[in-house]
């Protein structure tokens, strides 16, 4: 049991979580958690473009109070999804009180997204997580009284809990629990579109569920052997020796080898898209950044590339490339990749590595971060972990604080302080974007070789190359041919080599 000055002491950090802004729900409920932006500043611009996908996205609309159960068949087609009303719970060390209240903003944040009303909250400080109900046996019975008082259907705990702590806190508090890495994976699986990320997704909660299967009564085994006085039910029904979940399991293991040949499969189109891209040294930028800080924004703003923008995490899950150019026309790539959170779950990182590769392999690094987030260097630390994971720790970076129309000048000062070098702008307002791609044109990788050619006129397709590809320091309209001075590619140097003069 904790005592009086640590009930107090836990209660303030909620009250700092908690807000009774909105009156949706008694008696406690989360106001506009701070991982997301507040609904009236996070409006879509004229490069976002007209946003289609948000009306798939949102066609099963979450309501609160509507009952699921179906009375007529033909409701199928029109039903809403009734709310989850949740509590959330988080345990914390001695010192680590402000990490602990940002994480539970996050993890409201997560809930939301997922489609769930936050109700109330229950943070323990202690040295380390019960091993057996997670909270300590006093704040588990608290907490069955918090859920029963406010009506709550399901608890989140903010780490990944093992199996066993799960099912001892449900027989306490007799609702349904869950952790962190189940509410992010039900957001995977809402926001996923292309084959790759549907098939990633469902190989990340098999992965998942896995070492969490349960079963009960006579669904655990299809086995009745032993006497038929003992409670066997005869000849009969004797079956092959397998239990029921062990034949779960073994169909889980076939699916997780059917999913990762899928993904494979995907691979070799991917390379070679990425292998073309190189073959004529277009340079690549991937645009790396935690989740909802507004990467898709950002990639709109620079490229009016029209790609899906929501105020929630992880809308973005496929990697979208876009084509853009210099001011002097040479050719780049712009890839909007998945956002990053902390405590970011392995069979996340492990099965959206194809996609992750798309930052390993870049030539420059834009890393966007949400200014207007109450931790940014949090923000900041996480990507960088990720990023140096998937081999990315040596690619030059270009620190871009977005959402700088909600900082004021105090945080700007701050924010520089944790990268003196970044960039503040703005995708909604349009501050600063065009001084971040000068930036970016300035860090493109200069082709290797410097070629001077005398290309004759019939073989414009090389000088449109040279333009496209290349550095053109000059050209020379002559009686034979164009003469130019460039820095080309290797393969372009090959091809210009019987011209050169």
């Amino acid at each position: 049991m904790t005592n009086t000055n640590d009930e107090n002491t836990e209660n303030n950090a909620l009250d700092r979580v908690l807000a009774r802004a909105e009156t949706r729900v008694e008696p406690r409920v989360f106001g506009a958690a701070q991982a997301l932006q507040d609904e009236n500043t996070a409006t879509h611009t004229d490069a976002d473009g007209a946003q289609w996908d948000l009306d798939d996205r949102h066609a099963l609309r979450r309501v609160g109070g509507l009952s699921t159960e179906l009375e007529d068949v033909t409701e199928v087609e029109y039903r809403e999804l009734r709310l989850e009303n949740v509590v959330l719970i988080g345990v914390y060390p001695q010192g680590a009180q402000d990490d602990a209240e940002n994480s539970l903003r996050e993890l409201a944040a997560l809930a939301e997204t997922a489609g769930a009303v936050v109700l109330d909250g229950l943070l323990q400080r202690r040295p380390h997580p019960d091993p057996a109900t997670y909270l300590g046996r006093g704040k588990a019975q608290e907490l069955k009284d918090i859920v029963a008082a406010v009506g709550a259907d399901t608890v989140i705990a903010d780490t990944e809990l093992a199996a066993s702590q799960r099912r001892a806190l449900e027989d306490v508090v007799k609702v349904k629990v869950i952790d962190r890495t189940t509410v992010i994976l039900d957001i995977f699986s809402q926001h996923a579109k292309s084959r790759e990320g549907k098939a990633q997704v469902e190989l990340a909660q098999l992965e998942y569920l896995l070492p969490r299967l349960r079963g009960w009564g006579d669904s655990m085994s299809r086995q009745a052997g032993g006497q038929v006085g003992a409670g066997g039910a005869g000849m009969g029904s004797r079956g092959p020796g397998e239990t029921k979940i062990e034949l779960d399991r073994r169909r889980i293991r076939t699916r997780m080898a059917q999913l990762r040949k899928q993904i494979r499969d995907f691979a070799p189109a991917r390379d070679a898209k990425r292998a073309e891209r190189k073959r004529n040294t277009i340079p690549s930028v991937a645009i790396a950044g935690y989740t909802n800080a507004g990467k898709s924004s950002l990639l709109n703003a620079l490229t009016s590339a029209g790609v899906l923008v929501e105020n929630a995490l992880f809308a973005t899950l496929d990697a979208t490339v876009r084509r853009s150019e210099t001011a002097d026309g040479r050719v780049y790539t712009l890839t909007d990749t998945v956002g990053f959170v902390r405590n970011l779950p392995h069979q996340l990182v492990e099965a959206f590595r194809s996609t992750l590769e798309e930052v390993g392999q870049a030539d420059l690094l834009v890393h966007v971060v949400d200014g207007s987030h109450p931790d940014p260097s949090a923000q900041l630390q996480t990507v960088r972990d990720v990023i140096g994971d998937v081999g990315g720790r040596e690619i030059p970076e270009i620190v871009v604080f977005n959402k700088s129309d909600l900082i004021g000048e105090d945080e700007r000062l701050v924010l520089r302080g944790l990268a003196p070098d970044a960039h503040f702008v703005s995708s909604r307002s349009g501050e600063g974007i065009d001084e971040l791609r000068a930036t970016i044109e300035r860090m493109l990788p200069m082709p290797a070789v410097e070629v001077r050619a005398l290309v004759p006129y019939d073989r414009g397709d090389l000088v449109a190359a040279v333009h496209e590809s290349g550095v053109l320091l000059s050209a020379e309209h002559r009686e034979t041919g164009t003469a130019v001075h460039a820095h080309v590619s290797e393969r372009l140097a090959a091809e210009l080599a019987p011209f050169a003069i």
